[in-house]
């Protein structure tokens, strides 16, 4: 049994921020509903890829939850919503600032039927400020927070990472919000409301970059795939290969350069501290380049794990998750899903817990897969009125 036993989230989002965090909050044990329109969340036609008509983008965020086709358009489908709100710890939702209001499911609303409700507003830019009102997409969040500004090789253009990074760090920040309202309802009795963006999120995950900034007034450049305040910490390319080396202190360089036959370079006024280094890396850089060029990227790895000092492979994803350490931890969920049968998802790293560990509570469902279920068995709607509501496009028809 998970850690969130017996929480009951209702999960009104769409895309990735928001069904990230709940699927988290589903790994962890709580029981969500995800609510869709009677099209479904738009990811279920983002693809190819697809796997028997389930698209990969889909099926990478919603592990574990009962799904619900409902017409929120219709007022009787905006009543079913309330009522299950009525008995939810928690409501997620990420539409457009003041987007819920016109269905009767905003938060004063719904607060109104349940004051313990934490309910979480995910947007672009949170409910304030003069860019409330427009829309937030990973990809021009990452240009606007800068963080394409520092990503990219020096000479090139800005470049976005290749996940949607932003979205997922506002999934794992709602999810942490969540448990702090959660943790302060047990003394006040009181749920709140947690506005959230991914303007702020974006901002927040510049860390080093952004500090930096703020102490000297000087924006940071791009610099590949070097680090700017450690060298040598970078992509260097072997022999028939890439790989990255992290050296983080100076007892590590010199341990580096005794093991590639360039002792001399810790003793070189130039490199003795990493200070010294990320001032004159314009000339360290191309000499470690020549060398590392000279031998295949294995026996560079196998050198450096002797002696101490951290580097790995750049790996494709079919090389990182054949790694033995992706097995050891049990990186891959493999699950039953009703049409494709089995199923690798990507294991919830919170899965090592000494008592209650994160676990997949079934596979990622089909659209409106548990809408009678949850009616029927939550809210207590006899089989003819669903009958009724389907047939009145209230709600979405059964999954086959």
């Amino acid at each position: 049994m998970g850690p969130l036993a017996g929480l009951r989230v209702l999960d009104l989002s769409r895309i990735l921020a928001g069904p990230f965090a709940t699927q988290v909050l589903a790994d962890l044990g709580a029981e969500v509903w995800k609510v869709e329109s009677p099209r479904g969340d738009d990811t279920r036609r983002w693809g190819p890829p697809f796997v028997r008509g389930e698209s990969a983008y889909y099926l990478s965020a919603n592990r574990g939850k009962k799904s619900l086709a409902v017409n929120l358009k219709d007022p009787r489908g905006a009543e079913i919503v309330l009522e299950l709100a009525k008995r939810a710890d928690v409501l997620v939702e990420n539409f457009k600032a003041g987007g819920l209001k016109k269905y009767g499911l905003d938060y004063e609303s719904v607060r109104a039927r349940n004051p313990r409700i934490v309910y979480v507003s995910i947007t672009g830019f949170g409910q304030t400020g003069p860019r409330a009102k427009e829309p937030g997409y990973d990809a021009a969040l990452q240009g606007i927070t800068g963080l394409m500004s520092i990503t990219g090789e020096p000479d090139g253009p800005p470049m976005k990472v290749g996940v949607a990074l932003i979205d997922v760090l506002t999934g794992w920040a709602a999810a942490t919000g969540i448990l702090a309202a959660l943790w302060e309802r047990e003394r006040s009795g009181m749920g709140q409301y947690l506005d959230l963006s991914l303007f702020e999120v974006g901002l927040m995950s510049l860390v080093n970059q952004a500090q930096s900034y703020l102490v000297t007034g000087v924006p940071p450049k791009r610099l590949g795939n070097a680090h700017p305040q450690i060298v040598p910490y970078q992509a260097f390319e072997a022999g028939d290969g890439w790989f990255i080396l992290a050296v983080g202190n100076d007892e590590q360089f010199a341990r580096m350069a005794r093991a590639i036959g360039k002792p001399e370079l810790a003793h070189d006024p130039r490199f003795r501290t990493n200070a010294l280094r990320v001032q004159n890396r314009g000339a360290l850089v191309p000499l470690l380049e020549e060398v590392f060029r000279t031998r295949p990227r294995d026996a560079w790895l196998r050198l450096f794990k002797e002696v101490g000092v951290p580097a790995t492979p750049v790996n494709d994803l079919k090389e990182a998750f054949s790694d033995p350490q992706a097995e050891a931890r049990g990186a891959v969920w493999e699950l039953e899903h009703p049409t494709i049968g089995a199923l690798k998802t990507v294991a919830n790293a919170l899965q090592h817990f000494s008592r209650t560990p994160a676990a997949p509570a079934g596979p990622p469902p089909l659209l409106g897969q548990h809408t009678r279920e949850v009616l029927a068995g939550v809210l207590g709607y006899p089989e003819a009125e669903l009958r009724l509501l389907e047939a009145e496009g209230v709600i979405g028809p059964e999954s086959p």
